[in-house]
């Protein structure tokens, strides 16, 4: 009984984040890391996918980020996934692309865009 409790609790908490997730149209999640940004640097997440829309929450390299998998332009990071991590960090180069995130750390999830130059597969 044990094993199954610790088996299906995890699995549990992420069906209830994805049922969540839908609420703001996010289905499902992939992740992602921040590269490439200049030493000293943050990535900008956005309220929108604009550089000069509102600023929700910058990330250093290395943190990984739940992305929802909508991208401008059409892509979706779960339709390029089988791809080499190269070829889906090129696919985007030139995109934002929509995550999940918590600005505040306040326990309170809302979408933003993170422009896709800054993101390679995690």
């Amino acid at each position: 009984m044990r094993i199954l409790l610790t088996t299906l609790l995890p699995v549990a908490a992420m069906a209830a984040v994805a049922g969540y997730a839908g609420s703001a149209r996010a289905t499902t999640f992939a992740a992602w890391e921040v590269a490439n940004v200049a030493f000293g640097d943050t990535l900008n997440v956005r309220k929108y996918p604009s550089s000069n829309s509102q600023k929700q929450a910058s990330y250093p390299n290395g943190t990984v980020l739940q992305m929802t998998g909508r991208c401008t332009g059409g892509v979706n990071l779960l339709d390029i996934a089988y791809l080499p991590d190269w070829k889906q960090a090129e696919a985007i180069r030139y995109r934002w692309c929509e995550v999940w995130h918590d600005p505040a750390r306040n326990g309170k999830f809302v979408t933003g865009w993170a422009y896709g130059r800054y993101l390679r597969p995690a």
